[in-house]
């Protein structure tokens, strides 16, 4: 079979996936780095910290005990109940260890979800800017996603009139995430209540709550859906993770927790997909539930305040950017219309924001994602998990980038919306 047979004999669901965006942004940033230049990349929600040392103990400790087997499918017992316990202590929520799917990850979760759960016309309201796992996900497991854009004057947030409008019969799931990727927008409980209120109506329709981002807010902490709504505990999945919160990416172990005829569902496809997560990182994952860095949490969290004040405050001062401060995450969404339609110096025009984010990295070598990737334009996002150093230095490349273009006097204009 040769190369030319392809992509004729791939299925239908595999044409509707895609690299991803932020991968490809970084993996383009990266080849430039390797050919000598200075780039500062700011494309990933990959925390810059080193995950905490007594978490790493942890794991070599799994390891001297001999805990290198294979783990159960649904993830340890131990880790499960440990999942469990958190949202009964954090959010008077109560669960059972049968009633948690440990996982490759969070995004490995919402495949299962999704797989487990759409038939082909099954559809998922997503609104956008979304993260673009979101839609794929429900493409190449058959489903359709439906896009409902948001708007700068609700905060990039979804309203009843918009959840209202993109119902049908054939919906089986809302995403909802906050704090949010890529906005850093946080639901508040009111507006959590008035959507609650809406899909009261529809009483089939499943929501996926992620809440990866849940250790990484700025202010109080974010209203969680189902302390504002506790009657939807029957047909909510939760999705979260240690990536975030303890900066162990690499470890890969997120988890899914819902109602426990669901949680079998994902026991079922995870076991043909991957069977158990690791041992060793259910292990660190396990000491970091059961409080071991709880300090390193909240000093990250400050760290992640400063850099969102740092980003914020310096590129609000760019004529032709519209920063939109976060509430959470670490990421800016910063909307570029008021640069569209400027010419670079070499004549070229910025035409959309994936020009911008070329020129970006182009002129000042500076990687960020362009807001197309994500649902909405024209925007960026930029993560700030990175150092402050590296940060000041984006601010002074980017304010460079936008001032070499022409015509000089950019208009600043707040994003127009889609329709």
């Amino acid at each position: 079979m040769t190369a030319s047979l392809f992509p004729a004999l791939l299925s239908q669901r595999a044409r509707a996936a895609d690299v991803s965006p932020i991968a490809a942004a970084s993996a383009q940033a990266a080849r430039l780095r390797a050919e000598g230049r200075s780039i500062v990349t700011l494309t990933s929600g990959e925390p810059d910290f080193d995950t905490p040392p007594e978490l790493k103990q942890a794991a070599v400790a799994a390891l001297q005990a001999g805990q290198t087997k294979y783990t159960p499918t649904a993830g340890t017992w131990a880790l499960r109940e440990a999942v469990a316990r958190g949202y009964g202590a954090r959010h008077d929520l109560r669960y059972e260890a049968r009633d948690v799917l440990v996982s490759n990850g969070g995004k490995q979760v919402i495949y299962l979800a999704f797989n487990a759960t759409l038939d082909p016309g099954d559809e998922v309201i997503v609104p956008a800017p979304y993260w673009p796992t979101f839609p794929d996900s429900v493409r190449i497991n058959g489903g359709t996603p439906v896009i409902v854009p948001t708007r700068a004057q609700e905060g990039f947030k979804l309203t009843p009139a918009g959840l209202r409008q993109a119902l049908s019969p054939r919906t089986r799931w809302l995403v909802l995430n906050s704090p949010a990727n890529p906005t850093g927008a946080v639901y508040s409980a009111a507006e959590l209540a008035a959507l609650a209120a809406v899909l009261r109506q529809h009483p089939d329709v499943l929501v996926l709550w992620d809440e990866l981002y849940e250790e990484v807010w700025f202010g109080e902490p974010p209203a969680h859906w189902l302390t504002v709504a506790p009657d939807f505990q029957g047909r909510t999945l939760l999705v979260n993770g240690v990536s975030k919160a303890y900066a162990m990416t690499g470890w890969r172990i997120g988890w899914g927790t819902g109602p426990a005829g669901l949680i079998a569902a994902l026991e079922a496809v995870q076991s043909q997909v991957s069977s158990g997560p690791s041992s060793v990182g259910q292990a660190a994952a396990l000491a970091a539930l059961e409080g071991a860095a709880d300090a390193f949490v909240a000093e990250a969290r400050a760290a992640y305040g400063r850099r969102a004040r740092l980003v914020a405050q310096g590129l609000s001062a760019v004529p032709g950017l519209d920063v939109h401060a976060p509430a959470g995450a670490f990421f800016a969404w910063i909307g570029v219309q008021g640069v569209i339609g400027a010419t670079r110096p070499d004549g070229k025009v910025i035409a959309d924001d994936g020009d911008f984010t070329g020129w970006l990295l182009e002129s000042e070598g500076v990687a960020v994602v362009r807001g197309a990737a994500y649902g909405l334009s024209p925007y960026i996002r930029l993560s700030f998990a990175t150092s402050d150093a590296q940060l000041e230095l984006a601010v002074e490349r980017i304010t460079r980038a936008v001032k070499a273009l022409r015509p000089a006097t950019v208009v600043r204009q707040v994003a127009p919306e889609a329709a």
